[in-house]
């Protein structure tokens, strides 16, 4: 094979991270990683470079760049894919990289008080998915990606899917949730049904399911919980699709919501996530349930709850008082 019908490097990644089944996120993040590596080297071909040059460049990233640690590991997991995966090479050891600091913060959490003043300036599909969040401890995509399948109304409970780490996990529906849950799917089943009339219908199935269930893609139990409001295309397939409600609309709600209701901490979709886990401890509930309804592979992530708990102060006695 010559040069010119050798594929291009940036089309073997794709095709390697789609053979392997990663999300279309996971697809466009290393992408634009592997993109910006190449041109902080001068358009280097990656095969002629190794662990000093990805260690300049994630240490520019550190020293120059000032992004957060979470940043950092993700070009780091992009390199190492390209040369693991991509290329067949073996990094080394990245000794002399300059790691950005992670800050030790608590994480921000909301009073039952404050749930209650911010959830009276939501309403409709927002104030069902933001009730999900704190009344479920759903991440955000976790909400947004849910399907019909999932909801079980029954038992009173969600099945989360390859959820961050690729595991599953079960948590519950909150009974105050369920009477206008049902009566959302009942309009996004009409909805369904007329896209089926028109010719659409199909959603987006994860890994190989499409081939191995052909008719699935129609079927109203693999429909999502929260549809987009618009038939699009799928970048992969080239299908159109409805796919699930874009995550930035339920964002601008909440903060909205919480600028609306006079809260001055720094909340966020995820805050509802922090809080739901607080107020199940400040209950009583044991640690090791709470990590896993949060889906916490390890239970130290799940301890930094213990330091909001809703105790006077700090559970020490001022000598004013």
């Amino acid at each position: 094979m010559n040069d010119q019908n050798k594929p291009k490097l940036l089309d073997l990644v794709r095709d390697t991270i789609r053979r392997k089944h990663y999300s279309i996120r996971t697809e466009q993040s290393y992408i634009d990683w592997i993109r910006r590596f190449i041109l902080f080297h001068g358009k280097r071909h990656p095969s002629e470079m190794h662990e000093p040059e990805v260690n300049a460049f994630l240490t520019h990233l550190a020293r120059d760049g000032g992004v957060a640690a979470s940043t950092q590991n993700q070009a780091l997991s992009a390199l190492l894919f390209l040369y693991k995966e991509v290329l067949k090479e073996e990094i080394g050891w990245l000794g002399d990289v300059e790691r950005a600091k992670k800050p030790a913060r608590l994480p921000a959490v909301l009073t039952r008080d404050e749930i209650r003043k911010m959830f009276r300036h939501l309403s409709g599909t927002p104030r069902l998915m933001a009730g999900l969040l704190y009344g479920s401890g759903l991440r955000l995509m976790e909400c947004v990606r849910l399907r019909i399948k999932d909801v079980d109304f029954g038992y009173a409970r969600i099945a989360v899917r390859d959820a961050k780490g690729g595991k599953d996990r079960v948590t519950m529906l909150p009974v105050n949730l369920a009477t206008g849950l049902q009566r959302h799917l009942q309009k996004i089943k009409a909805q369904h049904e007329q896209d089926l009339v028109e010719g659409f219908g199909s959603v987006h199935l994860p890994h190989a399911l499409a081939r191995k269930y052909p008719n699935a893609e129609k079927e109203w139990s693999w429909q999502y919980v929260f549809p987009s409001t618009r038939i699009s295309t799928d970048p992969r397939s080239g299908k159109k699709q409805r796919h699930h409600m874009a995550e930035g609309l339920l964002q601008a709600a909440v903060k909205n919501a919480v600028r609306a209701a006079g809260i001055s901490k720094p909340a966020t979709c995820h805050t509802l996530r922090h809080s739901f886990a607080t107020h199940l401890l400040e209950r009583g509930y044991d640690i090791r349930t709470v990590q896993e309804l949060l889906g916490h592979k390890d239970v130290s992530t799940t301890m930094i709850y213990t330091h909001v708990l809703n105790k006077p102060g700090i559970g020490v006695k001022s000598p004013l008082d």
